[in-house]
């Protein structure tokens, strides 16, 4: 009898001895909250683990859940490289290196005698990790630059991939996809649930309902459905704290984070013709506002929240490094990796974060609006 994909699951984390937890590109509070949800099953399991994920931080709405786990923006030290020379041939005299065109220079000096390359060998240890669970990817692409500089990796290490996007690709070696949940956190309930029912305590409870709560706009989402409900009242039974979500979530905005939504409703543009809105941000606005991208998330969420009737959204700013950069929301039937192709758009189908080749952030917004009103119009 085969065993089911929640056994599955569970075989393979039992067997791994260091998983690590990927988060997709540009994780969402959904995503972080699902993140640390597994991140405290693999906890109770006594496992050692990291969790990474690619252009962006912990949200600071989420500081009140009180993870221990810190999330890296890399992965260190992933696999050792080492070089072996017979020294039985010619014994070292002197070593030395240089960095030279982005390549490094290994200098072996003998004592006497002479090495040629067929006394030079390399080996590769196995990776740091053992098994990578992925969460809220449609695809290898959407976990970003960490997929870029280690796709070897990704390739050879099984892979869990948890997710509930209607676009996923079950690309993993388990597939703990559903459809019909409407975050990612409802499906690791699922699965926790089916495991052992003991494992969501108070804090898991509220990791769960806080991802559930900001996916969905607080339960306001069309998606919904009734047994997205009964899941949320059950994890109020079991604890969750449904009252500090809340306020954490959307009652909890700094100052800094105030002036900064001033700035971009200040400069907001609707084109009611093609369901678009869209709106600036320069360095000075981030510098002036006394905040960073971190704020972002939460721009990102109002523009969305105050214009229900747009299709798309989309945000220009400039990163600290003065490159121009947008976030591209984009509402069913629309794609925003599909809108953003031409600008190197990496994310889902939702939201994806694009990087603009100009240094002007003006001449930037004309040439990728033009470029969505040309394909909405087609």
């Amino acid at each position: 009898m085969s065993l089911s994909v929640h056994e599955q699951f569970l075989a393979h984390v039992e067997r791994a001895e260091r998983p690590v937890i990927i988060l997709r590109h540009q994780a969402t509070v959904d995503d972080f909250a699902a993140g640390f949800v597994i991140a405290q099953l693999l906890s109770k399991l006594q496992k050692p683990f990291d969790i990474v994920t690619s252009g962006g931080d912990i949200p600071k709405s989420l500081d009140f859940l009180k993870s221990p786990h810190k999330v890296r923006g890399d992965m260190p030290n992933i696999r050792k490289l080492t070089i072996k020379v017979d020294t039985t041939v010619a014994q070292i005299d002197e070593l030395s290196y240089d960095k030279k065109d982005g390549e490094l220079h290994i200098h072996l000096l003998p004592k006497t005698g002479a090495w040629e390359e067929k006394h030079v060998a390399t080996s590769t240890d196995s990776y740091r990790y053992d098994l990578i669970i992925g969460i809220g990817a449609a695809d290898y692409e959407s976990f970003g630059t960490t997929f870029k500089r280690y796709g070897d990796f990704f390739f050879e290490t099984p892979l869990i991939n948890i997710d509930h996007s209607p676009d996923n690709e079950h690309f993993g070696s388990i597939n703990v996809v559903d459809m019909n949940a409407v975050s990612s956190t409802e499906v690791c309930h699922d699965l926790l649930k089916r495991l052992d029912a003991s494992f969501i305590d108070e804090e898991i409870a509220t990791m769960i309902l806080t991802g559930m709560i900001h996916k969905t706009r607080s339960f306001k989402s069309p998606n919904v459905s009734p047994k997205t409900l009964k899941t949320a009242s059950n994890l109020i039974a079991q604890g969750a704290r449904r009252d500090e979500i809340v306020q954490q979530l959307y009652k909890t905005r700094t100052v800094e984070t105030l002036r900064l939504w001033g700035r971009a409703l200040a400069r907001l543009k609707s084109d009611k013709k093609h369901g678009l809105v869209s709106t600036m941000l320069t360095r000075q606005d981030f510098v002036h506002a006394g905040t960073d991208e971190g704020a972002l998330e939460t721009i990102i969420e109002e523009l969305i929240t105050s214009t229900p009737e747009a299709q798309i959204a989309a945000i220009f700013y400039e990163d600290t490094d003065h490159q121009i950069r947008v976030i591209l929301h984009a509402e069913r039937p629309h794609d925003a990796i599909y809108l953003g192709a031409p600008f190197n758009a990496m994310g889902t189908r939702a939201l994806a974060a694009l990087s603009i080749k100009e240094t002007d952030i003006v001449k930037a917004e004309k040439k990728v609006m033009t470029h969505l009103r040309t394909k909405l119009s087609g």
